[in-house]
């Protein structure tokens, strides 16, 4: 019988999926700060693979707690909170799982295209007290408005496949324009948001994305345009969001993602013509169970040599 590899995960996982990883490897599950610290002091040596998400990630002085580490998979498409420079001069293999959840978060974010423009969460209210249409402002279409994407990657390109059915007209920002898109390029973020009726962000976190979406571009945005964030929080300023949203130099807005996470934002909470959902755009069982397969296949290449999946 041969011995189980050594797994740390770091990431909340069902319990169907805790059996599971159990049955095949040397489980460890420590999902709390308090449980991550103590299983790395007590076993760091152990680790051979570690399970996190892009949110929570594995820093440099953790992994230099494992000397035996030789895999770190991200259960999501997101890495942002791993040190990846760390790892490779390790030479420690890295992995997620791009591809796994994109239908699932492309369609919530639509979801919230529609429900930001249409002022679900108003109209949802105002319905409860009582009020009829006749005493209600008509909100605007979702079809026919040009939507704007920050982050032409593959979910962006399922959000703009979503709206296509909606017949918007589509633009993009990314650092260059892809080749085969037949969306119009913006070189820059302002021009984008000026152009646009509705701006999706669908960028990945980290420092170079950090509150690219601020009140200037809000402001070119405008007093009708409406922003959905389904990327990461630190994309948008929150406190501008806040501001833009109370004064109506923005229509409306719907996210996902929010920098204060867990903790509620709370600069947002009493906003009306704002809709929030707590980071679960790329959740539902059908994608949980193919991110799950998938770490399953990153790490059954990895250790059988023939390599990763999907490298990070």
């Amino acid at each position: 019988m041969s011995v189980k590899i050594p797994l740390l995960v770091l990431s909340n996982l069902s319990a169907e999926h805790q059996t599971r990883l159990a049955a095949q490897y040397d489980l460890t599950y420590a999902v709390t700060p308090a449980e991550r610290e103590a299983a790395i002091a007590a076993n760091g040596a152990r680790y051979r693979v570690v399970l996190t998400i892009g949110v929570i990630g594995l820093t440099a002085a953790e992994m230099d707690a494992m000397p035996a580490l030789e895999l770190v998979c991200c259960m999501g498409a997101g890495y942002e909170m791993v040190d990846l420079e760390a790892a490779r001069a390790r030479g420690i293999a890295l992995a997620n799982g791009q591809g796994t959840n994109d239908d699932c978060v492309a369609d919530h974010a639509f979801g919230l295209v529609i429900s930001a423009v249409r002022g679900f969460r108003t109209l949802d209210r105002l319905c409860r007290e009582g009020v009829w249409r006749l005493a209600i402002p008509q909100p605007p279409n979702v079809s026919g408005k040009r939507l704007g994407i920050l982050g032409m990657g593959t979910i962006g390109e399922k959000i703009a496949r979503r709206a296509g059915g909606f017949e918007m007209e589509i633009g993009y920002h990314n650092r260059k324009p892809k080749e085969a898109s037949p969306h119009r390029f913006f070189d820059s973020l302002k021009a984008l948001a000026e152009w646009s009726d509705v701006l999706v962000c669908a960028a990945p976190g980290g420092a170079a994305t950090k509150h690219i979406v601020n009140a200037e571009v809000l402001d070119a945005l405008g007093p009708q345009g409406f922003l959905v964030n389904i990327g990461r929080g630190s994309v948008v300023d929150t406190d501008a969001l806040a501001a833009a949203l109370r004064s109506g130099r923005l229509a409306g807005a719907g996210i996902d993602v929010y920098e204060s996470e867990p903790k509620r934002p709370e600069q947002l909470i009493d906003i009306d013509n704002l809709i929030i959902t707590p980071h679960l755009a790329g959740w539902s069982p059908e994608a949980t169970e193919a991110s799950f397969k998938r770490f399953l296949a990153n790490a059954d290449g990895h250790f059988a040599g023939t390599g990763v999946v999907t490298a990070i």
